[in-house]
């Protein structure tokens, strides 16, 4: 094997393991109250983390398909926690204030991976020489 499909392998394993950790923390801190109060902080780290990640990863790899394993990455993870568990737990959930911040946890988030996505696949490739 070449040093180039070592590194695209080791970058990719590494970008699917923090796109799933990031993932998992943002869906357990969608019911987050300080003071009983409902922050969305779970939103804003959704929205940044998939635009850094997906713009980092092309950045130091510069694969196209390595930089998008992030962005499915969350997508997977965020949608398999809106999914009834065979034991009827669920993790996304939630009426009135915590619904609309699943739902904008869910489409925001969602909207920032497709977005961060098709700037890299849009990109000129870079200029050999």
């Amino acid at each position: 094997m070449t040093r180039r499909v070592v590194a695209l392998g080791s970058a990719a394993v590494l970008a699917v393991a923090v796109a799933g950790w990031l993932a998992l923390v943002e869906v357990f801190w969608l019911p987050l109250r300080v003071a009983g109060v409902l922050v969305p902080l779970s939103v804003v780290v959704a929205v940044v983390g998939n635009l850094l990640l997906v713009a980092g990863v092309h950045r130091l790899t510069g694969s196209r398909a390595v930089a998008a394993l992030p962005a499915l990455t969350w997508l997977g993870i965020a949608v398999a926690a809106t999914v009834r568990r065979p034991e009827g737990d669920l993790v996304a959930v939630g009426s009135g204030g915590l619904g609309a911040v699943t739902l904008a946890f869910l489409g925001l988030g969602g909207v920032a991976a497709a977005f961060a996505v098709g700037r890299v696949l849009g990109a000129r490739p870079p200029v050999p020489g």
